[in-house]
Parts: C-alpha cells; sequence; structure tokens
C-alpha cells in the first residue's frame, strides 16, 4: 500500500491540514485501513478503489475510526489523482454520499481542486448540549455572537456552528479533550466549527477534533461546507456567495478554504483549496 502525503488548503508545506492518500487501496479491509491511518498520524487519510464506471469509491479514516466525509482529505485525493492522471472532474462515491470534485491548474501553477458537497442541511442544537459545550469550551453565552446562531450543520458530516463575538474569544481555545470527545460521541458530531466573523464574507474557524485524536484541525474542507449552506439556510449571506475561511492560523499552519454557496436551496456548497505534497 502507498500512501502519499498531502497538505491541502495550502501552498505551503508548513501551513494547510496534512491528510493521508492511497490511490489504490483495493483489497484492502476496514483493519488495515484503519491501521494505516493511525500509523499515518493525520487527522484523516483517504482511501481509494476505482470503480468500473470510473467513479472512486473513497473511505475516510482518522487515526482512531473512520469518518463519513472529509473535505481537506478529497482535496488532497483530488490532487494526487489529478498529478498522475491529469485534470478534470472525478465522482466520488462516500459513505455520505456522491460528492464530485474538479481539479484544475491556477494561473500561477499549482494545482487547485473544488468539490462540491452533499445537499447541506441544518438542525437545532439541544440547549442542554450547548450549554455543556460552552462549559467544556470554558464559553458563556456571552461570548457567542447574536447575529449567528448555534446550530448543528450538516455537509456530510455533523459539526456544531458556535460563532464568537470576538477573535479574542476565538483565540483562546482551552478545553478537556476526554469531556468534549464523551459529548460528540454521543451526538455524532464530527467536529466542532467555532468561528469568527471578519466582515459579511470573511471569517476565521478553530475545529477541535477529539474524535480524530487531535486537539485541532488546521482546515476542515466538511465543516467549511456545512457553514456554507448553515448561513444560506438562515438566511446570513447574500447569495450566491464566495466566502473566504482563515482556519489554522493560531496553531501555526495556515490554511486559505474558499466555500461557493449557490443561491438555489438544497443545492451542495463548493468548498476550494489547493494541496501540495509533502
Amino acid at each position: 500500500m502507498e500512501i502519499l502525503r498531502y497538505v491541502a488548503f495550502s501552498t505551503d508545506p508548513e501551513g494547510g491540514n496534512p491528510a493521508g492518500v492511497v490511490l489504490d487501496a483495493g483489497g484492502a479491509d476496514d483493519a488495515t485501513m484503519l491501521a494505516a491511518a493511525a500509523e499515518v498520524g493525520y487527522s484523516e487519510t483517504a482511501f481509494v478503489v476505482e470503480g468500473d464506471d470510473g467513479a472512486l469509491d473513497v473511505r475516510y479514516f482518522s487515526p482512531l475510526a473512520e469518518v463519513p466525509f472529509c473535505g481537506h482529505a478529497t482535496i488532497a485525493t483530488a490532487v494526487a489523482h489529478a498529478e498522475r492522471h491529469g485534470t478534470g472532474r472525478l465522482l466520488l462515491r462516500t459513505a455520505a454520499g456522491p460528492v464530485t470534485v474538479t481539479t484544475d491548474r491556477s494561473a500561477d501553477g499549482p494545482l487547485v481542486a473544488t468539490l462540491v458537497s452533499v445537499a447541506p442541511r441544518t438542525a437545532p442544537i439541544d440547549e442542554a448540549d450547548l450549554a455543556e459545550l460552552l462549559a467544556i469550551l470554558g464559553w458563556s453565552a456571552a461570548d457567542l455572537d447574536p447575529a449567528l446562531p448555534p446550530r448543528v450543520a450538516f455537509a456530510g458530516a455533523w459539526h456544531p456552528v458556535v460563532a464568537a463575538a470576538s477573535r479574542d474569544r476565538l483565540a483562546d481555545l482551552d478545553y478537556d479533550m476526554a469531556d468534549l470527545g464523551k459529548l460528540m460521541a454521543r451526538n455524532d458530531w464530527t467536529t466542532i466549527d467555532l468561528l469568527w466573523r471578519e466582515s459579511p464574507t470573511v471569517f476565521h474557524a478553530r475545529n477541535p477534533f477529539p474524535p480524530g485524536g487531535v486537539v485541532e484541525d488546521p482546515a476542515t474542507g466538511a465543516a467549511a461546507a456545512a457553514f456554507g449552506g448553515y448561513l444560506r439556510e438562515l438566511g446570513l449571506v447574500q447569495v450566491p456567495a464566495t466566502l473566504t475561511v482563515h482556519q489554522g492560523v493560531d496553531m501555526g499552519r495556515p490554511s486559505t478554504i474558499t466555500v461557493t454557496v449557490p443561491a438555489e436551496p438544497d443545492t451542495g456548497i463548493g468548498v476550494t483549496g489547493t494541496a501540495v505534497r509533502i
């Protein structure tokens, strides 16, 4: 099994979010894939099997468990595939549903990939769960941005969306991994999407990820897609919209995620980024 290593959502190997990519995982069973992901040690590794119809069957594993969908590993997979087979459009069959991804070469050279998520949706967050989440984070209700109400958002995986009223509040991240991990497991949450709104279309994000065995994810494409759907569904952004999400800055791995939100309801959210091999 050849495991490739890429950084997604950055052109600098010292930035972005590292992902493992296995372009030919045919014959690998669940235990083998989980063991490989644990050995790689990144937040996710993607395992690809090409179907007879040209579509790619993709599964994603953190060092601890399988996850239904991972944005940054999808971007890394698309770029790795394009480097070997050329740019173009791919259909990925994931546990969350079909995801299309298109690769092209940018004007200044790096390969760029754009995925289109499954149809997003949101749900209310239980008041008791929200209170427990804030207590674990050390946040209070006064720390929240009233213009961006807490919800749980989905675009392949579920993420609570919790917006801070200030950049300083977002920067001060300190929590108990075991306690947060238990809360997330109980609710089938993948990451916690903590955000601060700099301008109508520019956001800063941090994503705790205890289910993956890491304190924080430096770039979370699945959460960015879910967030785009959240903004559209709640009427919190003028659509169609192109958003910029900065993530990983506070942990020294700056990442830039471009999110495209179509005006049509119930349509997938676009997530664009670069990826480079480590």
